[in-house]
């Protein structure tokens, strides 16, 4: 096992951390580092800078605008990201929607989507979750009817992260609702957003922000073309894409960024009369995250080693990735908070003339992180997978 880098991935590293020093937005990075909310136009605009790279889509083959980088330069590339403060491009297109289409989707349907995903100029979210169905994924009731050479959805998603920016949504849906087996009966349907019938709600967070959405079907008609893979065969799908969608969510280079922030910011708070980084207790639970961190990123450089050797997708085992990833995030949180200590008030605007921006947003943030130990499957979800896939009990 090899968990080092070589001299040219090493060369690699710094090739993607100066780019980014030169063509990072300062807008966009100081809005990252200090926890505001992104627009469609921020996230469009860094998806552009980086199609012009060459860079928006580095884990898709070369033929499709990929490019050619191996699991390790791409690991790389994105924990590069995290350090630098950029902003992620959202998943559900580039990560989660053309990982489908290029496992399932037929030549027409890679030709038709697959360009607007790889140039930005189509902006896709997921629909997955419902009233009811979320961790159990399996009962959704959404239902869509084939009726000739089109499908007709009713139904209602929910927490549909950027619903509101979406121009496409793809979705699980009921095809069957007879099938014995609640896996079965199961779709995969592509649907634009500006099909009538559609309706997006938003719901508002604890955090003050519109971050998530309900998404209402009322006899949306979606043309059958739109169904990926079989029908009734979406359980396949959906399983192919989490494991997509959970190796990339320990999110280390973002937790390292967050670690050294919170190191400067606890060496400069006054707590007792002395510097925070003085307490014993405050330092050695900051001590144990860092440890905890690095034990997750030698855990990711396992994964990437064995997936580089033998060329197989992740296993059940990558849980460990998002189960430990997300209680490292909000461990970083809470420890930030602490760090605050009355500063961290919800809610405090930059207008109230005591506080900066980075700490008007720490209390909101807290609370935004509450969400990652439920996104992707829930962590205990991912015990439960760990439990009975890994450990045979």
């Amino acid at each position: 096992m090899d968990l080092g880098y070589s001299t040219e991935e090493t060369s690699f590293r710094n090739e993607v951390r100066s780019w980014l020093a030169d063509n990072l937005p300062a807008d966009l990075r100081e809005k990252v580092l200090a926890y505001q909310h992104l627009s469609k136009e921020d996230l469009v605009r860094w998806h552009k800078i980086l199609d012009a790279k060459g860079w928006a889509v580095p884990h898709w083959p070369v033929e499709w605008g990929g490019t050619g980088w191996d699991i390790t330069q791409r690991y790389i590339f994105n924990d590069e990201f995290g350090l630098a403060g950029a902003p992620g491009i959202a998943p559900f297109g580039p990560a989660m929607c053309a990982s489908v289409l290029m496992r399932f989707g037929t030549d027409e349907q890679k030709n038709r989507f697959l360009p607007g995903i790889r140039n930005g100029d189509d902006f896709w979210v997921q629909g997955y979750s419902e009233p009811g169905s979320g961790s159990d994924l399996a009962s959704l009731k959404t239902r869509a009817e084939r009726k000739g050479d089109k499908y007709v959805v009713n139904g209602q998603k929910i927490w549909t992260t950027l619903g509101h920016y979406g121009d496409w949504i793809f979705c699980l849906v009921r095809t069957d609702p007879s099938a014995k087996i609640r896996q079965e009966g199961i779709s995969f349907l592509l649907i634009d957003m500006k099909t009538p019938g559609i309706t997006v709600r938003p719901l508002i967070l604890m955090d003050g922000g519109h971050e998530v959405n309900e998404v209402f079907f009322d006899n949306v008609e979606v043309p059958a073309e739109n169904l990926i893979h079989d029908e009734n065969k979406g359980w396949t799908v959906a399983k192919y894409l989490l494991g997509h969608e959970r190796m990339g969510s320990g999110n280390v280079g973002a937790s390292k960024r967050e670690l050294q922030t919170l190191r400067e910011l606890a060496s400069k708070e006054i707590k007792n009369g002395k510097p925070l980084m003085q307490d014993a207790r405050f330092r050695d639970r900051l001590t144990r995250v860092e440890v905890e961190v690095q034990a997750l990123e030698l855990t990711s450089l396992r994964f990437l080693d064995k997936m580089r050797r033998t060329g197989q997708p992740p296993g059940a085992d990558v849980s460990m990735l998002k189960l430990k990833g997300s209680e490292l995030q909000q461990a970083i949180t809470e420890l930030m908070m602490q760090a605050l200590g009355p500063d961290a008030q919800p809610f405090v605007g930059v207008e109230d003339g005591h506080v900066d921006e980075y700490r008007a947003r720490m209390a909101p943030r807290y609370f935004n992180y509450r969400k990652t130990s439920i996104y992707a499957g829930s962590n205990e979800i991912q015990r439960n997978i760990i439990a009975k896939m890994t450990l045979g009990l």
